[in-house]
């Protein structure tokens, strides 16, 4: 069964935007990766700062394989047409990791 990996990224209030707005101008930097199969970020309702990235996996290797690739590319990259590098939106990230043991979808 596929892995999951979810980021846990706190950020305060005044950073939502631009973090959000970072995800979506990342232009299908996950989505062509091979074995990559979901990705969602969660806005936290209430009670929490923390944002999930949500993504799932076909496996462990080719999880590693884009951590090693175009994820380290594109935060090893400087700011816009080569100058410093964005401060980071989030105060701490943590990565959670699962195996999928059982799954569920609506009924046809």
């Amino acid at each position: 069964m596929s892995i999951v990996k979810i980021n846990v990224l706190t950020v305060p209030a005044e950073q939502r935007e631009t973090l959000e707005q970072r995800f979506a101008s990342r232009a299908s930097a996950v989505e062509n990766s091979d074995g990559f199969e979901w990705f969602e970020l969660l806005r936290p309702i209430e009670g929490t700062d923390d944002y999930l990235v949500y993504t799932r996996w076909r496996d462990e290797e080719s999880f590693k394989a884009w951590m090693e690739g175009p994820m380290k590319s594109a935060h090893q990259g400087g700011g816009a047409a080569g100058g410093e590098r964005p401060k980071p939106a989030s105060t701490s990230s943590a990565v959670w990791s699962f195996e999928v043991v059982q799954q569920a979808a609506p009924k046809s």
